[in-house]
């Protein structure tokens, strides 16, 4: 009896095995297609207060709309005959050595994957309960998992600049400190703190806990490595630098970023599952080194979110309204109106942006995007301030 005979156990048909690797390398193509180009994916659909139906322009979770490296779906396609294969710790072996290279550490000292989470957590059970300080309003990611495990948010308001405020901090620091976890450039309010500044106020703080910096908008700027925390990393401080590729490298949806962290906790992290290849994805590594590997897109990406956000500026200046020094993808402006009001108008002209943050309700906050989406989002916003009757003239393209 040949196998062919025995259902359930047929030969291997090589036409149909071309045929599905051809048709998931098509799907790979048409899914990643913006790669290629200068645009997001198609939006989802909005209905106007007119009800009609125009397309959802998504400027509320500062992704970006310029699309990953042209070498990110080549990479992704290519990874597709790996999907049903777990990701070896040779591969992972291999993106931890390309980001060690790159970042001017050692390769065990990098940890892939989005990791804030899973940090807090290990933070709070492997050190008992304790206090997590951050800046408020602001992204408590980290603090929030570390919640049910005995982490206790300690959290300290924006100085008068809208900025982190770094004596406030370090003064929060207590015998019970877990860690102390910054942004910069801080969210939502984008400002960047004063390198040398910020520089001795980490290296203050790392010598009485553990302090992270999350530096997920600092490759808008062109001296991000003159101003990266990394720098004291590779001094032997106490600190970790967290990065997300979600953001200027366009790959929110796959969900990668990278941690560099002192040796001691990176062998502890690892004990404790986190990063580990079993934790990846093949096409989630194969669009990370891709991304990685092309500096130049990076930059052309920096010089036209640059030169948006500073249109963006001019319009809010000309609408007489006042912002932040933003330094991400992003603008934080006080329109004078409680911002249900103002994110409600925005939304029945098709354009979502960022939810409230407390203790600035009359502030919103909106990604920067394309040349014709921000000039569709400035329209937007001119129409809803005239509205709300608050309007001081002004360009809105």
């Amino acid at each position: 009896m040949t196998r062919s005979t025995i259902a359930g156990h047929l030969p291997a048909d090589p036409q149909r095995r071309h045929w599905l690797r051809a048709g998931l390398t098509s799907a790979a193509a048409v899914a990643l297609a913006p790669a290629a180009g200068s645009a997001a994916p198609a939006a989802p659909v909005a209905v106007t207060a007119a009800g009609r139906t125009t397309d959802l322009l998504r400027l509320d979770l500062n992704e970006s709309s310029y699309g990953p490296s042209p070498r990110v779906g080549p990479a992704v396609q290519r990874a597709l005959v790996e999907a049903p294969r777990y990701v070896s710790a040779a591969q992972l072996q291999a993106l931890q050595s390309q980001i060690a290279s790159l970042e001017g550490v050692a390769p065990e000292q990098v940890i892939v994957g989005e990791v804030l989470e899973a940090l807090g957590q290990h933070l709070a059970l492997s050190q008992g309960a304790g206090g997590f300080i951050y800046s408020v309003p602001g992204y408590g990611a980290l603090v929030d998992a570390a919640r049910p495990f005995g982490g206790r948010a300690v959290e300290v308001p924006l100085n008068a600049r809208l900025e982190n405020d770094l004596p406030a901090l370090l003064a929060a620091i207590a015998p019970d400190t877990r860690a102390l976890f910054v942004v910069n450039p801080h969210n939502p309010s984008g400002t960047l703190s004063p390198g040398a500044e910020f520089d001795r106020f980490v290296s203050a703080a790392q010598a009485r806990t553990l302090v992270i910096v999350d530096e997920a908008y600092l490759d808008y700027r062109e001296d991000a490595a003159t101003l990266s925390a990394v720098r004291l990393l590779r001094q032997g401080q106490n600190v970790v630098v967290f990065r997300t590729l979600g953001k200027i490298h366009a790959l929110a949806g796959l969900q990668v970023g990278y941690a560099l962290v002192p040796a001691a906790l990176a062998g502890a992290l690892r004990q404790r599952g986190v990063g580990g290849a079993h934790a990846q994805n093949q096409l989630s590594l194969a669009a990370a080194s891709a991304a990685l590997a092309d500096p130049a897109h990076v930059a052309q990406v920096r010089r036209s979110v640059a030169a948006e956000r500073r249109h963006w500026q001019q319009v809010l200046s000309g609408l007489r309204l006042r912002s932040t020094e933003a330094a991400g993808n992003f603008v934080f402006v006080d329109t004078g109106h409680p911002h249900a009001a103002v994110a409600a108008g925005l939304l029945q002209q098709g354009v979502r942006i960022a939810r409230v943050f407390a203790r600035y309700d009359t502030w919103v906050r909106i990604t920067v995007g394309t040349p014709a989406e921000n000039r569709r989002a400035q329209q937007a916003l001119r129409s809803v301030l005239v509205q709300l009757g608050t309007a001081q003239g002004g360009a809105a393209a």
